[in-house]
């Protein structure tokens, strides 16, 4: 258990830990409570099981690593067991909804679908802190230090 909490003492980890939750909790948000145009718990659950097809503890789980995962990446806590769920997540929003539309984002719009660029910075972010940890300024550096 120890070891899930380490981390490097560098401030690297923490600006690519609090940008990554910032980014992430709008689209959280978004599918618990529903702020920003969202459609709150309930109305994003009958999407991802009816529309989307996916099993309700898989819809839970991708509300729930998308809000309360940013959360605890803002504040550092159990940043590996985050990164782990949101590589996770991303990996399987890329495969089923965005990897036939293509790498690149569909800015001008005229493209039938979003391409997998975002979701594979987003991977990339949440590998290096699977590898460093959350960083200096953080709950889990308390922690470790704590131990």
């Amino acid at each position: 258990m120890k070891k899930i909490f380490q981390t490097d003492e560098n401030n690297t980890a923490t600006i690519l830990r609090i940008v990554l939750g910032l980014i992430l909790f709008p689209h959280g948000a978004q599918k618990m409570l529903g702020w920003f145009g969202g459609y709150g718990f309930n109305g994003t659950m009958a999407f991802l099981t009816d529309t989307a097809g996916l099993p309700s503890i898989i819809a839970f789980l991708v509300i729930a690593i998308e809000f309360f995962g940013a959360i605890a990446l803002i504040f550092g806590f159990a940043t590996r067991i985050v990164a782990i769920g949101i590589i996770s997540l991303f990996a399987g929003i890329i495969f089923t909804s965005h990897l036939s539309n293509g790498f690149f984002m569909n800015w001008s719009g005229n493209l039938k679908g979003e391409g997998f660029e975002y979701h594979l910075l987003v991977i990339g972010i949440a590998v290096a802190l699977l590898v460093s940890g959350a960083g200096r300024w953080s709950i889990d550096h308390a922690l470790q230090k704590k131990s």
